[in-house]
């Protein structure tokens, strides 16, 4: 039995396209290129007859436990090589070292809390558009999925081969938050509109409020404003002011025609001048009060047409708010499952060899070297 006298390094190279749910498999290859199979019969230790492969082909008795990694398979396999510029045979052991990262570090302090950053996306569409902080809500969900961003290219090694799995999942984010924020701008573009710019289309008013808020759990407070359609005035005007009511002066005109009737010649012309006078002055007043009048209703008239139009325009960003709120949520969910239930360790369920409490590691060589027969 041969035992170098020699510590072994090695390094292999590491395939972050599924960090940090990755298994590695580092390849550990010792031979001869000196002396050919007739002259040196490289074999395992624990190596059974007509089996090349030794299952535990490394002594872990000395093993201290990584915090980092869990050591799954650590197989042997003698291999017997013939190359065209000889005929002798030349021997190797390799040793196939695969290693499963830990990942708890990685889910609580970047995955859970990037998920949790992702999903306040879908509560920009929920909040009002009227707080005015929409737009400031998805540029700092923005911000702080770069800062994520950052964090994870100091911690995977820099390579331009693949992307990690962890990087896919922050661009996706950082995809959605941007289209996100054009999204709002165009939902806050229409919850500002009014009848002065805009004009709402049949269309818009038959998809938008009576359609898909059906679909979308929506329903519209109801309420009534008794309005009519023409300025048209019946019945008695009575005006106040600094004289006395129009009922009262119809009684006073009759107790004057009384007095006329009762007055000399003389005295009936002079009252008849004045009454002329005072029934001009009169009906001068009152069609100017009722001009004013039907001016003051045709004004609330507009008010109440112009609110409501408005009304109709913020249901309309209300609607489009919910519309998206649903979208975004399925998107968040799908785009979600669809890159983390990519990693393999979620579906690798072996057990660590090292915590395996059946395997006895106390006769366990790295290999020897039997003189050849």
């Amino acid at each position: 039995m041969w035992q170098p006298p020699v510590v072994y390094k090695s390094s292999c190279s590491i395939d972050v396209a599924h960090f940090p749910y990755d298994v590695q498999t580092c390849i550990l290859k010792i031979g001869s290129w000196t002396y050919d199979g007739f002259k040196v019969d490289l074999r395992h230790m624990d190596e059974q007859q007509g089996n090349n492969i030794v299952d535990v082909g490394v002594d872990l008795s000395e093993f201290y436990m990584s915090v980092e990694w869990d050591i799954l398979e650590v197989p042997a396999v003698r291999n017997e090589k013939f190359y065209t510029c000889c005929d002798e045979p030349y021997l190797d052991i390799t040793f196939n070292i695969t290693m499963r990262r830990k990942t708890l570090f990685y889910t609580v302090n970047i995955i859970i809390p990037c998920m949790g950053i992702s999903f306040l996306t879908v509560l920009t569409f929920y909040l009002p558009s009227d707080s005015g902080e929409k737009v400031t809500l998805s540029i700092s969900i923005l911000i702080s999925l770069h800062v994520f961003f950052l964090l994870v290219v100091e911690i995977i090694p820099p390579t331009s081969l693949v992307v990690p799995l962890l990087g896919k999942y922050l661009i996706f984010a950082m995809i959605l938050v941007s289209i996100s924020i054009c999204v709002t701008v165009v939902v806050l573009n229409v919850h500002f509109r009014s009848p002065q710019t805009h004009r709402m289309a049949p269309w818009v008013k038959s998809v938008f409020v009576n359609l898909l808020p059906q679909f979308l759990f929506i329903k519209r407070p109801k309420y009534n404003i008794e309005t009519s359609g023409t300025t048209s005035f019946t019945g008695s005007c009575q005006i106040h002011g600094c004289g006395p009511p129009l009922t009262q002066q119809v009684t006073e005109n009759l107790l004057a025609a009384t007095i006329y009737m009762e007055s000399p010649t003389e005295v009936k012309g002079q009252i008849i001048r004045n009454e002329c006078l005072l029934h001009t002055n009169t009906q001068v007043k009152v069609h100017r009060s009722c001009f004013c009048v039907r001016f003051i209703a045709e004004h609330t008239k507009l008010l109440e047409d112009s609110t409501k139009v408005k009304e109709d325009w913020k249901y309309v960003a209300m609607v489009l708010d919910r519309l998206f709120l649903w979208i975004f949520t399925l998107a968040v969910l799908a785009g979600t499952a669809g890159i983390i239930l990519q990693a393999p360790t979620l579906y690798d369920d072996r057990i660590p060899i090292i915590e395996n409490k059946k395997i006895d590691f106390s006769g366990i060589s790295a290999g020897r070297c039997r003189p050849s027969q």
